[in-house]
């Protein structure tokens, strides 16, 4: 019986330089735009090297996702873990290069049923951690659950940041300053002024 064929090691730095380099792909030109030759060409290396660590497209694509989604993960921790959890929460949501994968993973899992099986599962623990935390937070703030429940606050906001980074990405814009007005007032009144300066937000997206 034949012995299964290798697998690079995961913690390989050449298998994590062409999860950048697929990343990068998605960011600049779509998830359409990634073919075993364009991400080796990215990363500057062999093309038989992406299929001596990933046996098809799809554990490459799924790899690249869940690098992502873990990163994601840790991220959100440190977020809750400050003086103003909800802007950080604001902040974290309205971040255009994580929205511009998360666009193109969800477009490509309608091709590959696989990479939507990913998302959901990690959609789930996204939002119910999101949701079991923000119910700590605003209870701590005096908000009433029954008129502002936490789950819907989570995907109010998750929703709102990426239909606005979404228009402003093909160029629309009305309503869009009105419409962070109106998420600063709700900050506002609850957390009081940023504390640092507002991160500045690039039209073009780059990769973390």
């Amino acid at each position: 019986m034949a012995s299964p064929r290798r697998i690079g090691a995961e913690s390989s730095e050449t298998r994590a330089a062409l999860l950048d380099a697929t990343e990068q792909l998605m960011l600049e030109e779509g998830y359409a735009a990634v073919s075993s030759r364009r991400v080796a060409q990215r990363a500057g290396l062999k093309p038989q090297l992406v299929h001596y660590y990933f046996r098809t497209m799809d554990d490459l694509f799924l790899a690249a996702f869940r690098r992502r989604a873990e990163r994601g993960l840790e991220r959100r921790d440190q977020v809750f873990d400050t003086e103003q959890p909800l802007r950080a929460l604001w902040a974290f949501s309205d971040d255009p290069a994580s929205t511009t994968l998360s666009m193109e993973f969800a477009a490509l899992a309608n091709h590959r049923k696989v990479i939507g099986a990913e998302i959901a599962r990690y959609g789930e623990l996204f939002r119910a951690r999101n949701t079991e935390i923000l119910a700590e937070i605003l209870a701590h703030y005096g908000v009433d659950p029954e008129v502002f429940p936490p789950v819907s606050v989570v995907v109010l906001a998750t929703a709102l940041s990426q239909l606005l980074i979404m228009e402003e990405a093909i160029g629309m814009s009305a309503g869009h300053a009105e419409t962070r007005a109106l998420v600063e007032r709700f900050l506002a009144q609850l957390e009081g002024a940023p504390a640092v300066s507002p991160r500045v937000r690039t039209a073009t997206p780059t990769a973390e």
